[in-house]
């Protein structure tokens, strides 16, 4: 049976291939694989977030369709904002989406139309690329390269490019990079929006993740933010609810109502029980948050001192739950260093050439494994020699 050709823009990984070369690796070895390839967090939510859902689980009320937002959480939403980022929030410029992944998947179908371009930083969160060319859209990618601090670099996007561009996508602190941005990339991202009248979308995934003293901030928080774009917020990695799937669309109204429009066509929103629980983790912030940060930064630091043990020096990352990582000069690229990587040390990380040609250098870790899983990985990779050019 065949697929429509939209779906030719999803060049999935081969977990069937991935899942074998973990066998192999473990029937020859009789070690099981290190697998850093995934951010998915092995660091519980607070206890009081699960009483809650475990509650709200129990009231009937909450299995009906779920049509908009409750007042509670939408409150909690201008509550957050307002003490976190300094940023006033409307009711209409506040819009629940059932987690990052799907709600990036469907900006290209409220916004562009075929042959609409997009401009898409590289490296890349994986469905910023997959979503536009589903979408019909052109994408134009912007390096995001060491030399630049990997910023986004405006100068270097064609005019004529720019002056065509419906959305562009940005996300600071980054993933896979690790970077976070100044605030005078801020006002010159805003200051491009308006002169070329491009739509910013940006992602704050992990405006909590960031290890120095200056706390991550909102594109909102800026002048003018919310007139070239509005912003998503997960609930994701800072509050460790991954698998609840809860994020929110803040900022420009007129952006939140078209994609309200789409949304509210072919779906519903969260889950009632899983708003009640977004409730109560931003009740929680101030307790939990700094905690979590911490324990990223505390991982972040081992996993990069057990590697300089084992012979590889990586930089460390300023936000973010993830190691951006340079392979060996000997590695023509990623993928080949990461198939090494699994077969002659039993680790597994993420090549950085699934995030676009700007990672054929690098691999990404995942700070989601404990420290004698780390430790030993550590001493597998230094044991194998795939650090030596004679490996």
């Amino acid at each position: 049976m065949q697929g429509a050709k939209r779906l030719e823009a999803v060049d999935a990984p081969s977990f069937s291939e991935l899942f074998e070369a973990k066998k192999q690796y473990t029937q020859k070895t009789g070690q099981e694989v290190i697998d850093f390839s995934i951010g998915s967090s092995n660091i519980p939510p607070h206890p009081d977030l699960k009483n809650a859902l475990s509650k709200a689980v129990l009231d009937d009320s909450v299995y009906q369709y779920s049509l908009s937002p409750t007042p509670e959480i939408v409150q909690a939403i201008q509550d957050w904002y307002v003490k976190r980022y300094g940023v006033q929030l409307e009711e209409d410029e506040i819009f629940l989406v059932k987690g990052s992944q799907e709600a990036l998947s469907h900006i290209p179908l409220v916004f562009c139309d075929p042959e609409d371009i997009v401009l898409i930083p590289d490296p890349f969160y994986p469905i910023y690329g997959v979503a536009p060319q589903i979408a019909g859209a052109k994408i134009h990618y912007m390096p995001l390269l060491e030399e630049n601090e990997y910023l986004i670099d405006f100068d270097a996007i064609p005019e004529e490019i720019a002056k065509q561009a419906k959305i562009m996508y940005v996300s600071y602190p980054n993933n896979p990079t690790g970077k976070k941005a100044p605030d005078s990339f801020y006002e010159r991202l805003i200051d491009f929006a308006k002169k070329n009248e491009i739509i910013v979308l940006h992602d704050n995934a992990y405006s909590e993740l960031v290890f120095d003293e200056q706390p991550g901030k909102s594109f909102l928080a800026f002048p003018d933010a919310k007139e070239v774009g509005f912003e998503l917020n997960s609930f994701s990695k800072s509050y460790s609810m991954g698998g609840a799937r809860l994020a929110v669309f803040v900022g420009n109204k007129e952006c939140i109502k078209l994609y309200k429009k789409l949304i509210n066509t072919i779906d519903f929103q969260a889950f009632f029980a899983v708003q009640k629980a977004g409730v109560e983790a931003l009740k929680l912030r101030d307790e939990f948050v700094p905690g979590l940060r911490q324990e990223y930064k505390r991982r972040r630091d081992f996993l990069i001192d057990r590697m300089k043990e084992a012979g590889w020096e990586i930089t460390p990352p300023e936000a973010t739950m993830f190691v951006w990582a340079k392979i060996p000069d000997h590695y023509e690229d990623s993928a080949q260093f990461n198939n090494d990587l699994l077969k002659k040390a039993g680790v597994l990380a993420n090549a950085g050439t699934s995030f676009g040609k700007q990672g054929k250098r690098y691999v990404r870790f995942a700070l989601v494994r404990d420290d004698e899983e780390v430790r030993e990985a550590a001493k597998r990779i230094k044991e194998s020699g795939i650090l030596n050019v004679n490996s």
